[in-house]
């Protein structure tokens, strides 16, 4: 059994282009879309490294979160600091 990773993402400026970012949703794993920007992938990556994945297909201001509900973990880019530390001070309490 693969880890159950949940990917969220925000394309910020117009005219993105969605098919490259979806494309490499998809070849994380099986996949499953629940919403616009809201998939669930089974997956033999990690958060990290599906992360990684991901934002090669996406521009710097864009934004992206992954959570593995398997392993307990998240990965991210270009979350504001704000919500960033908010996470990491409140992820195990």
């Amino acid at each position: 059994m693969g880890n159950n990773l949940h990917v969220s993402y925000d394309l910020m400026d117009p005219g993105q282009n969605y098919d490259k970012v979806i494309d490499k949703i998809k070849s994380l794993g099986e996949w499953a879309k629940i919403h616009k920007s809201f998939w669930y992938v089974n997956s033999s990556y990690t958060a990290a490294e599906a992360v990684n994945i991901v934002w090669s297909a996406m521009d710097v201001n864009d934004k992206l979160y992954i959570f593995d509900a398997k392993n307990n973990s998240a990965a991210w880019e270009n979350l504001s600091d704000e919500v960033a530390e908010f996470i990491k001070n409140r992820w195990l309490k």
